[in-house]
């Protein structure tokens, strides 16, 4: 095979899948400004040194104020490479999503696609990879991209599409292994930015947003990674990366450079031009100097790496440096983005409203390729996969095997006569399967947020069989240790030994062990704040608890109120029936205690109001779900 073959095919079979069977998109962006209450109430029109020696727009007339943007103009044409270069706090990754369109607040100017506003269809088809990789960390490479390419693509494409991917940022040699993350060992960090970047290219993008994709790389798989970036664009996507200290001859990838500091532009224009126009007006770089560590300098006030300046002198040379390009590259700068638009939409002649050219069909609202159904099944396995990890895990299994022990050991071989103690240890299953299942499902929606929101907002599932897929897949999940926990205990304790008697108890431990966890997961996606949740949680819970019936059987009547509302009231009292019949209780507790015991609840209102419960909590959390903003 001659050299390069392999990587003409390559390009060749991912040309057929994805870029050239849709129009190109050049991204414009106008004046944007974004602000946000400043915390300490004094009000600002900059974000630091730049603002207070610079005289900018007043802000509106409200509370405080920051700028974190400040009328920013340029473009991303399509076929070409945009790095945003900057110091930390200086606006790159708020840019980056507004342009993106997954900012949840309002900003200042107007982000346009091929000439006209960007709306929401429009943004679905703009790929974004944040700087914190969003991934599933438990599956694997090929099962991350295959579930993805499964959501988006026809059954038949799906292989080919992968494979492709895969083929074309270098992931064969990785395919089997682990994604990882934080606490998961897995891929490496320049493997996983790429496992990030191809989930995006199989949502099929016309243009794709990526954040910091070479922060923690070295130089060599920074390299490549800008190189895939500089591919991508090249095969017709308008690319925009925030690029941290590239190296010079990762600079000379770039096709268009802008330079930020403090929320301004200080460089707009071809990355080859940056040097010379900085010479211009009055910024030389020292021979032999890495253009890009040359800007950076610029944009943190420093001339000379070797003479430290003092802050005003700083704030100098940044407002040197913004009035210059206000000056001379911002008039420039708007009538090379005038002209984009009015070329876009010159070109574009009877374009949809969105800027997109249409063949005579209308656009479809949802780029989704397959049903409802086809969704739900598809999130089901991909949340089965995952979760199994999760729920299975060793410390959670050891919890659960040391209460088994604990409870089987302290009532062991238990008489059905100590009615007490038995009223005892049916109390402990409801307080700790209570607990458990309501903690560990806070958990579930706000550990899922940043990936439900970032593959929502790409339009690659809807809400319902997201909600649907998740908690049908945490069904068989959640009922198998407690299965094994009922089994274990119930005969060390030796409960009742009927077979009826003991399918009822555990039929109401698991009915609980579900109401208890879809309490937690509408608590968690109410509060989308694992760590708030859980003490709201913790909280709720022992109120159900001290008036479950076993601690105070008269509640006063200030509070009576409360244990209705409480599952583990009615929980106990179906335990208590499965394992007393009639007059039992009577005989072994005496009339009156047993009256209290058992409550005025009867067995069959105790079912319905577990039913309604197992309902409505869903229904609260996808109520909540539904308010979030993607």
């Amino acid at each position: 095979m001659p050299p390069g073959a392999g990587e003409e095919s390559v390009t060749r079979r991912t040309d057929t899948l994805f870029c050239r069977t849709t129009p190109l998109l050049t991204l414009q962006f106008v004046d944007i400004t974004y602000r946000i209450k400043n915390p300490n109430g004094i009000k600002s029109g900059g974000s630091g040194v730049i603002a207070s020696m610079h005289n900018s727009p007043p802000p509106p007339p409200c509370s405080g104020e920051r700028t974190i943007l400040e009328g920013i103009t340029g473009a991303a044409a399509a076929g070409e490479l945009l790095a945003v270069l900057g110091p930390s706090g200086s606006g790159k990754s708020t840019l980056l999503t507004i342009l993106a369109g997954r900012l949840p607040r309002p900003h200042g100017g107007a982000v346009l696609a091929n000439g006209r506003r960007a709306t929401r269809s429009v943004f679905r088809r703009v790929g974004y990879v944040p700087q914190d990789d969003v991934l599933y960390p438990h599956l694997t490479v090929r099962e991350t991209l295959t579930y993805c390419a499964m959501l988006k693509l026809p059954r038949e494409r799906v292989r080919l599409a992968v494979e492709a991917v895969m083929e074309e940022l270098g992931l064969n040699g990785c395919g089997g292994t682990a994604v990882g993350g934080a606490f998961v060992r897995g891929v490496s960090g320049g493997e996983r930015k790429r496992v990030a970047i191809g989930h995006e290219m199989l949502v099929n993008p016309r243009a794709v947003v990526v954040d910091e994709p070479t922060s923690g790389l070295d130089a060599t798989a920074a390299g490549r990674m800008v190189a895939t970036l500089v591919g991508m664009a090249r095969r017709g996507r308008a690319v925009v990366a925030s690029v941290h200290q590239p190296a010079s001859r990762v600079y000379r990838m770039f096709d268009a450079v802008m330079l930020m500091a403090e929320g301004r532009c200080l460089y707009y224009g071809r990355g080859r031009d940056a040097v010379d126009y900085f010479a211009s007006v009055g910024f030389s770089p020292e021979p032999f100097v890495n253009p890009a560590d040359f800007m950076l300098d610029l944009a943190n006030g420093v001339t000379q790496i070797d003479c430290e300046a003092d802050a005003t002198e700083k704030a100098r040379i940044k407002l040197s440096l913004v009035s210059s390009y206000n000056a001379v590259l911002a008039p420039k700068a708007k009538a090379s983005v005038n002209a984009s638009i009015a070329a876009s939409t010159a070109t574009s002649g009877e374009s949809a409203r969105t800027g997109i050219e249409r063949s005579g069909e209308k656009e479809p609202k949802d780029f989704t390729r397959i049903s409802w159904f086809g969704e739900v099944s598809v999130l089901l396995r991909r949340s089965l996969k995952e979760r199994r990890h999760e729920t299975f895990n060793s410390i959670r299994v050891f919890q659960v095997a040391a209460a088994a022990c604990l409870a089987g050991s302290m009532w062991w071989h238990s008489s059905i006569h100590n009615a007490h103690d038995r009223l005892g240890l049916l109390f402990f299953i409801s307080i700790f399967w209570g607990v458990f299942a309501s903690v560990n499902a806070v958990f579930t929606f706000p550990q899922e947020r940043a990936i439900f929101a970032k593959e929502r907002a790409s339009g690659m599932y809807s809400l319902s069989s997201y909600f649907v897929a998740r908690t049908a897949g945490d069904l068989p999940m959640e009922l198998i240790l407690p299965t094994l926990f009922v089994l274990a205990v119930y005969w060390m304790a030796s409960l009742r030994p009927e077979i009826g008697a003991f399918a009822l108890t555990l039929a109401v431990i698991l009915s609980y062990v579900l109401v208890a966890q879809g309490m937690g997961l509408s608590i968690g996606a109410a509060i989308m704040d694992a760590k708030h949740a859980s003490t709201v949680v913790t909280i709720i819970m022992l109120a159900f608890l001290l008036t479950g019936g076993f601690y105070v059987q008269k509640v006063p009547i200030g509070m009576r109120w409360m244990k209705y509302g409480s599952f583990t009231f009615y929980g106990y009292r179906l335990l208590i029936a499965a394992q007393y019949r009639g007059t039992e209780m009577n005989s072994y507790i005496g009339g009156e205690a047993a009256a209290a015991a058992e409550g005025q609840i009867g067995v069959i209102e105790s079912v319905v109001a577990l039913m309604i419960m197992f309902v409505g909590y869903r229904i609260l959390a996808y109520a909540a779900l539904r308010r979030i903003k993607i």
